[in-house]
């Protein structure tokens, strides 16, 4: 096998496609030669459309699909299936929080929890679950899942996001086997990165993350894409591992 693997002709679908991660993964993905599709809440037409029609190359879609809500991940699988034989590229960029301080355990009621989990653990399991046979019908498939320092550290927005985090480096270890040897499955693990995912966090706040990150500087999405693209063109041999983006502020 030679590196960097090409991704010119590969098939890519990142659901959560519309967020700033999402984007920038598309936008990398497209620049090396990738047909891209990615989905979008409902409401969120116009900029998935703007998102698609800023992409380099030819063919890229967006579509509308939950991962709360596993039918309209079937229907997309339909949907994708009229077009194409096969997935390569799977990113698992959709995700959800809300910040909650971890020693008020009271406001970290049970709704909030299952909607952290519905989102964050089951959304992503939901989406593999319904691409495996997609994935594993290219021979080459990747899962691609978006993580968090959070499930390592145990610091974050709330706990219910910090476990659902580790939830999903366990799960990338167990499918990684299940899936193997025509998937592999990786996950991406951030720290912070320079987005409005997390609400009411401002300049302010990362300008005191980035202090106290030892590359001094908190990430940019393009990071944490370059790092989803990297798991295709140069980690060919690995599967089932957790790759920290954080600038160092895990140790």
């Amino acid at each position: 096998m030679s590196y960097p693997r090409s991704l010119e002709g590969k098939l890519a679908l990142i659901v959560g496609g519309a967020g700033a991660i999402g984007a920038a993964t598309a936008r990398l993905l497209a620049r090396d030669g990738a047909t891209v599709l990615l989905t979008h809440r409902p409401g969120a037409e116009a900029a998935a459309a703007e998102i698609v029609a800023a992409l380099p190359g030819a063919g890229h879609a967006a579509y509308p699909a939950d991962v709360a809500e596993t039918a309209t991940l079937l229907r997309l699988r339909e949907a994708i299936a009229l077009r194409h034989d096969r997935l390569d590229l799977l990113v698992n960029a959709a995700g959800f929080t809300k910040p909650v301080p971890h020693h008020d355990l009271d406001a970290l009621d049970d709704e909030l929890i299952d909607r952290v989990f519905e989102v964050n653990w089951r959304g992503q399991f939901a989406a593999i679950r319904t691409f495996a046979p997609m994935l594993k019908a290219s021979g080459d498939g990747l899962v691609v899942s978006l993580s968090s320092i959070a499930g390592l550290t145990g610091a974050g927005s709330s706990v219910a996001y910090c476990a659902a985090k580790a939830g999903i480096d366990v799960m990338t270890k167990s499918l990684a086997r299940v899936l193997a040897p025509e998937v592999r499955v990786l996950a991406v693990s951030p720290g912070v990165v320079d987005t409005g995912f997390v609400p009411n966090r401002g300049a302010d706040f990362n300008q005191k993350v980035a202090g106290s990150t030892p590359l001094r500087r908190i990430a940019t999405a393009e990071d944490i894409g370059a790092a989803i693209a990297a798991c295709w063109t140069h980690l060919g041999y690995s599967t089932g591992h957790i790759i920290q983006v954080d600038g160092g502020r895990a140790l």
